[in-house]
């Protein structure tokens, strides 16, 4: 159901939903934000002209993926065929035979002339490079074939920037890229997809939620595996839900609890406001209004969200993306939230929860913030706060139900090396993948585990039953679908996308007309895809 344009303090169903089961919390710390930013490179071709224009076409495909018929309802009014269906074919994605694509010679370190040496490109910092320093050095000793190398790139943006203007030659064999990645890098002709690992070693998927699977699928292809999986929650005073008189046990799962929570906040002044915002492409400003559309199947983009064909236009400036932001707005101006601006270390908004003059209540973030929150707070740096005050939620959204889309990063195994390069990598690869990796990964950063039987050992199967907050995230992951809606759209330019995003809700954030900043916002961000179509 479309909802109609409701005033303030009026809000569609779809704006709410019953309280949902509640668990327990924490606050500050690093985030990654994702910001917009250009580069002349196959990697990033199309996103630099804004004066491009939207021609509505899409790529061509072969005619064996090209015939895929959708059934249609004929008008009604002919009382002959009304019950009769028609067919017309729309577009879909290319289905690349991956005999055409670089191959994956995962046995060749059995041919290896001594120690292969691979060097692997990261954006972790604080605990979570320890967590993955770790991983690493396990891995380099308990074996003799590979010596893996990490570099610390310090941010998402930054390991993509840099390996796109380096040489081919000064590549890492490996690369963390995060998800709004996806369609550049497969279109680069850049990697050695990880289906084509896959297919060669035989490695057993069976036990990885399905979800962190398909969603770095393109194009019929596996092109990376997923490795540190993420998505939004709420973090949450409890000290000041107590104090405002909730149930700091029943955390705000809808946009109307998480009003009258705010309000009720406000109101018994316990806290300054009740909801924490921010504008960051990586978070508020981008992030979350992909995640919003998707929680309530609402595409984001034409085409199934990219993924049925090419994009050639983005959907937010609907009658959801104005409900959604007008929603916000009016909690800014009605004093029961505020935003922090762009948030560009990612840590702001969890800063002014931990405000000792002017505290804010609650605020979304991501769920990897989580290990190093509790870091954080128990080591005693926030004066007054310890872990056991914050609390953590399904992200709150329209819907009756929490739903989220994969976010994070995948791993990127990149062409051109020698075949003992690329064994040593995908062996690598695997490792981090294996159920006892992972659950030592979820257990000290708040990441969610790849796959299922990662659950059943220590240290992730204690973490979980002892500190709930944890299993947020990862239980909110199992509730949502795999479609092309519920998966985070493909955008070539998506990065960029969010910039343009961002800036609109930076502008709403100040006051400006909903609609009027998503059109604007649509306007450049149909530019910037059309321009990518054209060059790819």
């Amino acid at each position: 159901m479309t909802p109609a344009r409701l005033p303030r303090r009026s809000r569609s169903p779809r704006l709410r939903s019953r309280s949902l089961r509640s668990v327990a919390l924490v606050t500050a710390a690093g985030v990654f934000a994702v910001a917009c930013s250009s580069g002349e490179s196959v990697l990033d071709s199309g996103n630099n002209n804004t004066d491009a224009t939207t021609t509505g076409e899409t790529t061509d495909v072969p005619a064996s993926t090209a015939d895929t018929e959708v059934t249609q309802p004929t008008e009604p009014s002919d009382p002959q065929t009304a019950d009769a269906p028609t067919t017309s074919a729309i577009p879909t994605t290319t289905v690349a035979p991956l005999a055409e694509l670089p191959d994956c010679p995962t046995d060749a370190l059995d041919g290896a002339d001594g120690v292969v040496e691979i060097v692997f490109w990261h954006g972790m910092t604080n605990e979570l490079e320890t967590a993955l320093i770790a991983l690493t050095d396990e891995y380099n000793t308990s074996q003799d074939r590979v010596v893996v190398q990490l570099q610390n790139q310090t941010s998402y943006d930054n390991v993509a920037d840099n390996y796109i203007s380096v040489s081919d030659s000064s590549r890492p064999v490996l690369v963390q890229l995060e998800e709004s990645r996806l369609r550049s890098f497969a279109d680069s002709g850049a990697v050695v997809p990880a289906g084509a690992c896959l297919e060669s070693s035989g490695f057993d998927t069976s036990a990885f939620v399905p979800r962190t699977l398909t969603a770095y699928q393109y194009e019929g292809i596996q092109w990376s595996m997923p490795f540190n999986v993420s998505n939004p929650i709420l973090y949450y005073n409890r000290s000041i839900f107590e104090a405002a008189g909730l149930d700091p046990d029943d955390p705000p799962v809808s946009l109307d609890e998480v009003r009258a929570a705010s309000q009720a906040i406000v109101d018994s002044g316990a806290a300054s406001v009740g909801l924490v915002l921010d504008s960051g492409p990586g978070s508020g400003g981008g992030w979350f209004l992909e995640q919003w559309f998707g929680r309530v199947d609402e595409p984001y983009a034409d085409n199934g969200n990219g993924r049925i064909a090419p994009a050639t236009e983005v959907l937010f400036n609907s009658e959801l993306g104005v409900e959604l932001t007008t929603f916000l707005q009016d909690m800014i101006a009605d004093g029961l939230a505020m935003t922090v601006g762009d948030n560009p270390g990612g840590q702001d908004s969890f800063l002014k929860l931990a405000d000792q003059t002017a505290p804010g209540a609650m605020t979304i973030g991501t769920s990897a913030a989580l290990g190093t929150v509790i870091a954080t707070l128990g080591g005693g740096l926030i004066p007054g706060l310890t872990e056991d005050d914050f609390g953590t939620g399904p992200m709150p959204g329209p819907g009756d139900e929490p739903q989220v889309q994969v976010g994070g990063a995948s791993l990127w195994i990149t062409d051109g090396k020698s075949d003992q390069e690329t064994a040593a990598a995908w062996d690598y690869v695997t490792f981090l993948l294996q159920a006892e990796s992972q659950s030592q990964w979820a257990a000290a950063t708040g990441y969610v585990p790849v796959r299922t039987d990662a659950l059943d050992l220590d240290p992730l199967a204690t973490t979980y039953a002892d500190d709930p907050r944890f299993a947020v995230a990862f239980d909110q992951l199992l509730s949502g679908g795999d479609d092309d809606l519920a998966n985070a759209p493909v955008l070539g330019p998506q990065r960029e996308v969010r910039g343009e995003t961002s800036r609109a809700m930076a502008s709403i954030f100040n006051g400006e007309d909903p609609q009027t900043a998503l059109d604007a916002a649509k306007q450049s961000s149909d530019a910037l895809i059309a321009n990518y179509n054209e060059r790819n």
